[in-house]
């Protein structure tokens, strides 16, 4: 992401506000991409929905969306990080000739592995018309898909383009979803939405191999990597896994109620949260304008200096300046993210009244809000470690986040409603304390570790 970063960047330096904006806002929704576009259009396509249909349709539509979405990145986790590898490591080499055949053979090996889990689902786990599950199925593939198309355009610079093709398809989803749901109820809204998420997902691969005009050989070139990368494919699926586990757990609690087709779920606790990840987005954009960027910077000249063999001052010179722009940035993500966090606890009453949200969703979304702050630092601490291939880390990492929010929430579940949230918060301040001694030690040895620990010879040796 730091290519399309710089791109970003350099509108926040024109001479005018508007620049400033646009660099911000453009940086917010790549940063956040799928999750926010998705957010942004099922709020409207339930609340057009709501003037032409029930609320059972209602319900049934946003369960599945909800499903979907939090299945199929779960499960896509360790495909799309060990593509996500793959492609780095063909565009750090220059030979980018592989990278159209790793996003169809990804696809492959998604759709082909996720088929049986979600056709077994869809059609013997939940009841719904035969016409309801087909379509769910498509969404569920549809999302998958951009999910893994995701990867492949954060390393490209046009980010006008990426940003184009979600506003068009969701905008033609969320239409075409009104539109469809007046006839057809359930089905049309699914189709309807299914049709916007066609539009982004064919135009993110068109856009692939429009950039990357090469022949799609070698379509499995990739799968040599789950070998080597088998820690980051792991942490892929922990660290998915530990987002979502706390929702999982809630749909089964006293208070949870089974939606239309006989799914669990628990409404006020799903709609709390998402409403909370939504104080991270300020925070996704700076990362992408100034940490990454900035950081990134820093992080070539350390290796390209090492690499002409410069003196070891040179190199230590390097590593302050890595350290120095890392606490720099996080400094002013403290400042920003936790401005945004505390302004979000205090109006939490206000906000909520305003959305008409239920008001027994007032404190897990309080909790929610301080659990993503330090969710936000858990991904951005597993994003310098990936930088450094401190692999076996962040799968530790994941591991923390995915025990700490399965038991604590099982445990605020037990104790009841009062408590609910508090596993969530608990377990991610958990994890943001194991990520930032693990990071800070692996950061300040990194010299020893790059000429030591990681070196291949040293070890053969």
């Amino acid at each position: 992401m730091a290519g399309i970063g710089f791109v970003l960047r350099n509108l926040t330096r024109q001479d005018n506000l508007m620049g400033l904006l646009a660099g911000f806002g453009y940086s917010a929704l790549v940063a956040t991409g799928p999750w926010l576009f998705t957010i942004m259009a099922l709020s409207a396509t339930l609340y057009l929905g709501g003037l032409v249909t029930n609320f059972h349709e209602q319900e049934g539509f946003r369960i599945i969306i909800i499903y979907n979405f939090a299945f199929s990145l779960v499960f896509s986790g360790p495909v799309v990080m060990v593509v996500t590898r793959y492609v780095a490591d063909r565009i750090y080499i220059k030979d980018v000739q592989k990278v159209p055949g790793s996003l169809i053979g990804g696809l492959v090996l998604l759709f082909g592995t996720q088929a049986p889990l979600a056709g077994v689902f869809y059609f013997f786990a939940v009841d719904l018309t035969l016409v309801v599950r087909l379509h769910a199925l498509t969404n569920y593939f549809l999302i998958t898909g951009i999910w893994l198309a995701a990867v492949y355009i954060t390393a490209l610079k046009d980010y006008q383009a990426v940003i184009r093709t979600f506003l068009i398809g969701m905008a033609m989803g969320t239409v075409s979803n009104a539109f469809l749901a007046t006839e057809y109820g359930l089905a049309g809204m699914l189709f309807g939405f299914n049709v916007g998420l066609a539009i982004i997902f064919f135009s993110l691969c068109a856009r692939v191999f429009a950039e990357y005009p090469h022949e799609a050989t070698q379509v499995f070139d990739f799968m040599s990597h789950f070998r080597k990368y088998w820690a980051l494919a792991l942490g892929g699926l922990f660290f998915n896994m530990a987002s979502w586990v706390d929702k999982w757990i809630m749909w089964f609690s006293p208070h949870s109620t089974p939606a239309v087709g006989g799914f669990p779920s628990y409404s006020d606790y799903d709609g709390a949260m998402f409403l909370a990840y939504l104080s991270i987005v300020p925070s996704m954009a700076t990362f992408v304008l100034s940490m990454e960027t900035g950081f990134f910077e820093k992080y070539l000249k350390f290796y390209q200096d090492i690499q002409k063999h410069v003196s070891l001052a040179r190199i230590m010179e390097n590593h302050r300046a890595m350290i120095d722009s890392i606490h720099g940035s996080g400094r002013n993500f403290l400042v920003l993210q936790g401005a945004i966090s505390l302004l979000a606890v205090l109006m939490a009453p206000q906000l909520l009244g305003w959305l008409g949200i239920n008001f027994l969703q007032l404190s897990i979304y309080r909790l929610g809000v301080m659990g993503s702050f330090y969710h936000v630092m858990v991904l951005f601490l597993g994003i310098v470690l990936s930088y450094f291939d401190f692999r076996n880390q962040f799968l530790m990492i994941s591991a923390v986040f995915l025990a700490s929010n399965l038991i604590l929430t099982t445990v605020s579940m037990k104790l009841g409603f009062a408590y609910y949230g508090y596993g969530y918060f608990g377990a991610t301040m958990i994890t943001f304390a194991v990520a930032f001694l693990i990071t800070f030690k692996r950061v300040v040895d990194l010299p020893y570790h790059t000429f030591i620990s990681q070196n291949v010879s040293v070890s053969k040796g």
